[in-house]
């Protein structure tokens, strides 16, 4: 799978994401892309999830009919995402076109 991180997204993840191929959005010169057109670039390049700490991304754009699926981490703080990194690889690994997933995080 070919996996976009948003810029609230720990870099960190990317290690435990093995057999993916995944690349930040910095990376690709999206960092100043709005959602809409993040997701809109995202899809167009090939990828096949977005993760991002955005909760609000999928109400604010549908993603009925999309190619791309959305994987949204309930907190951006890495010491609160690391201990359910295997929550986040499950969601990404499960992660179906058009499908929205919040990985809950636990904490403050």
């Amino acid at each position: 799978m070919l996996i976009l991180f948003d810029q609230g997204t720990p870099v960190a993840i990317r290690h435990a994401l093995e057999g993916h191929t995944v690349r930040t959005a910095r990376e690709q010169g999206w960092s100043a892309l709005l959602n809409g057109d993040l997701l809109r670039v995202a899809e167009q390049a090939g990828f096949d999830v977005l993760l991002t700490t955005d909760k609000n991304m999928a109400y604010q754009h549908s993603l009925r009919g999309r190619k791309i699926a959305l994987v949204v981490l309930g907190k951006g703080k890495w010491p609160l995402i690391r201990p359910m990194v295997p929550q986040v690889v499950a969601a990404v690994n499960a992660a179906k076109p058009g499908s929205h997933t919040v990985v809950d995080i636990p904490g403050e």
